[in-house]
Parts: C-alpha cells; structure tokens; sequence
C-alpha cells in the first residue's frame, strides 16, 4: 500500500521510517533530508537526458526514455530498499512528489513494501526548513573572547541535561580563520540549513536552549537571518576568561596542526593584523613559539569580539568571571547564573 504523508507527519512519528531519497547522487550531495539514503533512478547524466526530451519532445517521450534507462535496474533497488528496511516498512521521496518517488513507489509496493510518500517531496522539506528558522525560540546565548572554551562548556551543559545547539558542529566550522582546524569540510550551505532546521525541531521550546555566541557567518556557511536575529537580541551570558588562560588553550589547540596551514589562515587576515604583526605571527608559528603566535591575533580577535558585544543590548548581558580549566567546575557555576539570567529575560 502507499500512503501519502506530510513532512510534519512523517517526521513527528514516533516510529521512525527509513527515508529513501531517489534523486540524483548531485541532487542529493547538495542537499539532503538528514537520515536519507540515496536510492537514484537516475544518473545525474540520465536525468539530464530525461529533462531534456521532456522538453524538447514531451511527456510521454521521457517517460519511455525513463523505463528504457531504469529497465534492468528495478531489481538492485528493491535489494538496497530491503538493506536499509528490512522490515518492508520505507518512505520515499524526489524533488516534489512527482514521477521519480512515484515510480519507485509502485515498485516498492509491487514487491510487497508498506510505502509512505512524502508529499511535496524535498521542495516541501525546503519549505519547512524555513518555517523553522521563523520561530520563535527560548535562547540563552553563551558568549565570550576566542579562547574562552564556549565549545566544551556547552557540551559539559548537555551531558548536564541541558538542551544545546552546537552551530559550529553543524557547520563543520570553528568560527574563525582557522576554523576548519585543516581537517573539517564544511556542509553546503543548503544541507547546513537542512540540518540546523532538523535540530531544532528535536528541541523543547518550553525549555532553555543554550547556543554559542557567532556571527552571522560559520566560515563560509552563514546561519539564517531570521534565527540570527534571535541570537542577537537573546539573553547573553559573558563568559570573562583571563587573557592567559585563554593563551595556553589556544596555543596547546593549535599547537599540533600543520604551521603551513596556520600560516596560509594568518596571511588571509593580513589587512586586519596589518603588515608587521602578520610577519611576527608568522615568525613565531615557523618557530614554535605557539603563545607569542595566539598573543598577536588575539588582538584582532578581541577586538572584534567586543565590537558586536557592545552593538547588543547591555541590559540582556549577564557577566561571569571564569577562572580554571575545570569544565565541569565551571558548566555547575554557569547553571548557578541561571536565576541572574532570568532577572533580565526579555518581556
């Protein structure tokens, strides 16, 4: 039997249903329903095929084109559909709903398969993903100067049983200009949104929502206007760090990546370091000297930390003197602010 079924429904399931995305392996590398499995009809040159004889010829053209592409592959795709649900229980879906996931649903329920459809098919899971940005959302935004250990700290505040949204995880990206840490490959910017949008459904919006204090941009992918905003004008807990600790986090961080790639990040912030601090920063990653190196951005990086600090309004700041390298420690005195936080929650 198919079923037809919303995005809302099919992801509100408690039981959850294996996805099969029957795009293009192109299509589906650019962005995808988090969870999905790629199952393509098509090749991203049949396809191209395809749409051009629906165009040039017709309808009905293509879709003789269609079965003459896919006639000897309808066996491998039941065999992959009954890898990845071996309970013959399987969603499916294309672009919108059309031809393709209706094709391999007939195919799937021929051989005996329990098949949802997603309605709309992924322009429809586009169109939520922004719905979801739109909301509004209980956020306590965790701040404070580069090298302050906001990551950890917020991963400490979940295994605390606090509800968390790590965007740097999402967006593969540390922030900075050495945010990719010469080993992460950031998402494309419609699967960052695609994930950042599955997430936030997961969470309890009758809860705290604690997030990492960003910009508007995380590298090269850059968080939706909409929930930004929110970011911006949320509670925010400062988190004062003393300079030297946050030296030797930083240095002890960075200390251990390639100097060929630190050097290459430094020179892409020359024009903010200026001329001479970029050539000391370069001299002291070439000799080791991880400190003096983390010392002279962190100039830069202060300085622009506290330039959006100052464009927030003062009375959602709440100010927290951290000293130690305990994380735990310090995640149960940041819960401790919790009553000082509410003390300026926007009304």
């Amino acid at each position: 039997m198919i079923r037809p079924i919303s995005i809302d429904d099919f992801l509100g399931r408690a039981e959850p249903i294996p996805l099969v995305d029957v795009r293009t392996p192109a299509e589906f590398k650019q962005g995808q329903i988090p969870g999905a499995f790629n199952i393509p009809i098509f090749t991203n040159e049949e396809r191209v095929s395809v749409g051009t004889t629906y165009k040039q010829v017709g309808r009905e053209q293509a879709i003789l084109l269609g079965f003459d592409l896919t006639g000897n592959k309808w066996s491998g795709f039941i065999k992959q559909a009954l890898e990845i649900a071996p309970a013959k229980k399987i969603a499916v879906h294309c672009w919108r709903g059309g031809m393709r996931s209706g094709a391999m649903a007939w195919a799937f329920d021929l051989y005996g398969f329990e098949v949802y459809l997603i309605e709309g098919g992924y322009k429809n899971y586009r169109r939520w993903s922004a719905s979801q940005f739109e909301k509004p959302y209980p956020l306590t935004v965790l701040g404070g100067m580069t090298g302050s250990g906001k990551t950890k700290l917020l991963h400490q505040l979940g295994a605390m049983d606090e509800q968390v949204l790590d965007l740097e995880d999402l967006a593969q990206h540390q922030g900075s200009s050495y945010g990719t840490m010469n080993s992460r490959v950031q998402p494309t910017q419609e699967q960052f949104e695609n994930n950042l949008a599955f997430e936030l459904n997961k969470l309890d919006q009758s809860r705290r929502i604690w997030v990492e204090d960003e910009s508007l941009t995380i590298g090269r992918r850059c968080i939706p206007k909409p929930f930004w905003l929110q970011m911006r004008t949320a509670q925010l807990l400062n988190l004062n760090v003393p300079r030297e600790q946050r030296v030797a986090l930083l240095a002890a961080e960075y200390g251990v990546l390639d100097k060929d790639f630190l050097i290459e990040c430094t020179e892409r912030i020359w024009k903010r370091l200026g001329p001479e601090q970029t050539k000391n920063a370069i001299l002291a990653i070439a000799e080791n000297r991880m400190a003096d190196f983390v010392s002279i951005v962190l100039v830069y990086y202060d300085k622009t930390y506290l330039t959006g600090l100052n464009k927030r309004n003062q009375e959602h700041i709440v100010f927290l003197n951290i000293d130690g390298n305990e994380v735990l420690k310090n995640a149960t005195q940041i819960l401790d602010s919790i009553p000082e936080l509410d003390s300026t929650q926007i009304r």
